[in-house]
């Protein structure tokens, strides 16, 4: 259960203008997170953001909260989730903030924030946090403010790391890339990583606007990045999402490539080449083809709940360092603290350099089940999942699947959604299945 009233699974999210996601809210938020911030010694904060509209005011607003806690902001402008992460490390900040929606349309927006370690806060902080919001704001003295600058390297400096990423010894000369930055933050840094270590690459979904972030394109929605590459005869295509921590990617013959089987790809490499620590870490959501080829190769497999929180305690616990979502979030502790579009298909593309085996091939050891994914839409406060209706429409269709398959609902962390997602053998009766499920959580609501 989730102590904090407004920290979800992924920060803080919703629809811009309305509560949290308001002016007088996020300048409290700044103030708050400055003063539970200020008690650890340092004075600077740094904050980036991707390309909604949004992100102006909401980092004004910030700003201004941190200033009034004392507590100085270091602006980088539009810049990758994990590219504050790291950015964070290096600067040995007190935290990074970021301001993205990740995935969701241009008219929602978030806060989340990073350690001085690059990780997630913990909930402990972020209840410290909520605390604070409860007290009536107040100003340090006028000359205990906090100041603002611009970090000006801050790209450079980035695509710098996501190259050291990359085998030293091997380059991408001769790969044809499809790059598709969902008109979000990696639109200046993706397309830059990949032509200076040798690609040939041609751009989608990199000309934002404040308003077309995740439209029609990115991670979530590849029809585009699948045309493109079949057009340009690509090698492969790569599709992130607004704030460049996910990563969908596209074979040569248009074959969507998601987490799960990247996942593989990385373990079964790295097991091959001897660097493999312990196993793999997926989710609930995780298709069960992942397991058992995993389970082939002799590589550990457990699940975590979903969202990458889950995944990287459960790698810390165990001393892992791979993990992922079959949504495109990709956790690689050798190399970043937090799920990186970039570095992640970097290591892809490595193993389809070093062996000269092109993507399609690559996944001809893993087969996935299956899989239908339906979002029901919560417009109240109820609690669908509770209803006995929809746990007896749950245990008649786990009696039809008969073992072969699962069923999963989840109520979502970042949207107001009911997740549906049913796995089998046969696609159509599966369909059929989720969008019934569907159907009475629908009616429940």
């Amino acid at each position: 259960m989730n102590p904090c009233q407004f920290f979800g699974t992924d920060g803080i999210r919703g629809k811009v203008g309305t509560a949290p996601i308001t002016p007088d809210f996020i300048l409290k938020l700044g103030w708050a997170a400055g003063r539970v911030m200020a008690r650890h010694g340092s004075r600077k904060v740094i904050i980036g953001k991707d390309t909604r509209i949004s992100g102006y005011m909401l980092e004004s607003a910030l700003e201004a909260g941190l200033a009034a806690a004392g507590l100085s902001a270091a602006l980088t402008g539009p810049m990758p989730t994990p590219a504050i992460a790291y950015l964070t490390r290096t600067f040995r900040a007190e935290a990074g903030i970021v301001i993205s929606a990740s995935h969701n349309p241009y008219d929602d927006n978030g806060i989340k924030f990073f350690s001085i370690d690059g990780t997630k806060l913990s909930r402990e902080i972020e209840i410290a946090i909520e605390s604070e919001l409860t007290r009536t704001m107040t100003c340090v003295g006028a000359a205990a403010l906090g100041r603002a600058s611009r970090i000006v390297d801050a790209a450079g400096r980035y695509i710098e790391f996501c190259k050291s990423c990359f085998p030293g010894k091997l380059a991408l000369n001769g790969l044809r890339l499809v790059v598709d930055c969902a008109h979000g933050a990696t639109y200046h840094i993706a397309p830059n990583v990949f032509r200076e270590l040798g690609a040939q690459v041609s751009t989608l979904g990199c000309e934002p606007n404040g308003l077309n972030i995740n439209a029609a394109c990115g991670a979530t929605d590849i029809r585009a990045l699948q045309q493109q590459v079949l057009a340009e005869q690509a090698d492969v295509g790569l599709a992130f999402d607004g704030d460049g921590d996910r990563l969908i990617m596209v074979d040569h013959q248009g074959q969507r490539v998601d987490g799960d089987q990247m996942l593989y790809l990385i373990a079964r490499e790295s097991l091959q080449q001897g660097t493999l620590q312990g196993g793999a870490v997926g989710t609930l959501m995780s298709n069960i083809g992942l397991e058992l080829a995993l389970q082939r190769l002799g590589i550990p497999f457990i699940r975590a709940a979903v969202g990458d929180r889950p995944i990287l305690e459960q790698l810390q616990t165990l001393g892992w360092r791979l993990g992922a979502e079959n949504s495109g979030h990709i956790l690689l502790l050798d190399k970043s603290t937090t799920g990186d579009g970039i570095v992640a298909a970097l290591q892809i593309l490595a193993v389809m350099v070093r062996t000269g085996r092109s993507l399609l091939d690559l996944c001809s050891g893993i087969t996935l089940l299956p899989q239908v994914l339906v979002n029901v839409p919560l417009n109240s406060h109820k609690q669908p999942l509770q209803s006995e209706g929809v746990k007896q429409a749950i245990s008649q269709v786990e009696r039809q699947l008969a073992g072969r398959g699962r069923v999963l609902l989840r109520q979502s962390g970042t949207e107001p959604l009911v997740r549906v997602m049913v796995e089998g053998e046969e696609q159509a009766r599966i369909e059929g299945m989720a969008h019934g499920l569907a159907d009475v959580v629908k009616a429940a609501v």
